[in-house]
């Protein structure tokens, strides 16, 4: 292989030519049979790129002449190179996961999570995470979630799973919020899993997101819109968390096992709170959305309410209400559970899912 045959190398990156190295290139060849004698050329710059590229290769016969290489061949091999490259670079793209597969699910496990607080923001990822702690083979969660009922498909799809959890031996305990009585599919997916095990409260005043697994690892909420959650493996920490949040809030809580009776205290409490929301002026949509309740529901409790005052009218009870002395006077009716009838709702947080 003669100096003009010699391909270019693979390294040259460049879009285009610089004017400077195109005219000398067309110089060259044009006028000086395709030679440049470096000791005649100013132009350094233009030389160096040209020999970058490999337009320009060095004469075998002469150390200080220049040969011109033939453009079309050189574009050739460079593009073939820089495909194979190319095919060889996707290969190991397609490979990465599989290869840090086993690093990643040691990083994420209990214990290794990079340091004592991790931050995962959007709920996707967030969600994607606890699943990873998840499979990690853990022997206890801890969750709290308030919020009001979810979407019947949602229960369905995360059933069969949640209840493969429990009869794995694991130890499930769940709080729920208390207007997840009044949601028949939240009350159907609650009795099936605490048949297998699964111990299920629910606490009707606020709290905040809490999960916890194997009292190693806590998830809790770093801003409002649960966009952002902050993972926690500090033990002082979790400790705290679980004896002074969860314990405390579990005792508060009352038994829920998805029957259709609901504890008088919850009909009690959820009674007060509409009657304070009502003289405070809330329309009904609002009340029924800070409840977690749907409005028919609503409107059976202000309908009972009304009944027991024995009033016709909503400006009627809200009369009555408001010179009620105390203002908590509760109507006289319920001294037994209160049973309620099947209805759809809006949905309830599955027992290890962060969501709203």
């Amino acid at each position: 292989m003669n100096a003009r045959e010699q391909p270019g190398p693979a390294t040259w990156r460049s879009d285009k030519l610089s004017q400077a190295a195109r005219a000398l290139f067309l110089h060259a060849v044009t006028e000086n049979s395709g030679t440049i004698d470096v000791r005649e050329e100013s132009d350094r710059a233009a030389i160096d790129e040209l020999i970058e590229i490999g337009l320009l290769v060095a004469d075998a016969d002469s150390p200080t002449t220049l040969v011109a290489a033939d453009p079309a061949r050189l574009s050739s091999t460079l593009s073939a190179r820089w495909q194979r490259q190319a095919l060889e670079l996707l290969t190991q793209a397609v490979a990465i996961p599989d290869d840090f597969a086993e690093l990643a699910e040691k990083f994420h496990s209990p214990g290794q999570s990079g340091g004592v607080v991790e931050y995962v923001r959007g709920k996707a990822l967030i969600n994607q995470r606890v699943q990873q702690l998840g499979r990690a083979g853990i022997k206890e969660a801890l969750a709290m979630q308030p919020g009001g009922p979810r979407p019947t498909e949602m229960l369905t799809a995360g059933l069969q799973e949640d209840l493969k959890t429990v009869q794995d031996g694991t130890v499930m305990r769940t709080i729920y919020h208390a207007s997840t009585r009044y949601h028949q599919p939240t009350r159907d997916y609650v009795a099936t899993l605490a048949a297998a095990g699964w111990q299920f409260r629910t606490l009707d005043e606020p709290y905040t997101r809490l999960i916890i697994l194997d009292r190693q690892v806590a998830v809790i909420p770093a801003v409002d819109d649960m966009s952002l959650a902050a993972f926690v493996t500090d033990q002082t920490v979790i400790d705290f968390l679980v004896e002074e949040v969860f314990e405390r809030s579990w005792s508060r809580a009352l038994e829920f096992e998805g029957d259709r009776a609901v504890p008088q205290q919850v009909v009690s409490r959820l009674r007060q709170t509409i009657i304070d929301l009502l003289l405070s002026g809330t329309n009904h949509r609002v009340i029924a959305r800070r409840l977690g309740i749907s409005e028919r529901t609503l409107a059976r409790h202000i309908a009972e309410m009304r009944e027991e005052y024995n009033v016709d009218s909503l400006f009627q009870l809200g009369y009555v209400l408001g010179r009620s002395t105390p203002s908590s006077q509760l109507p006289t009716n319920l001294a037994e559970p209160h049973r309620i009838s099947p209805e759809s709702g809006r949905k309830a947080p599955l027992p290890q899912e962060w969501s709203d």
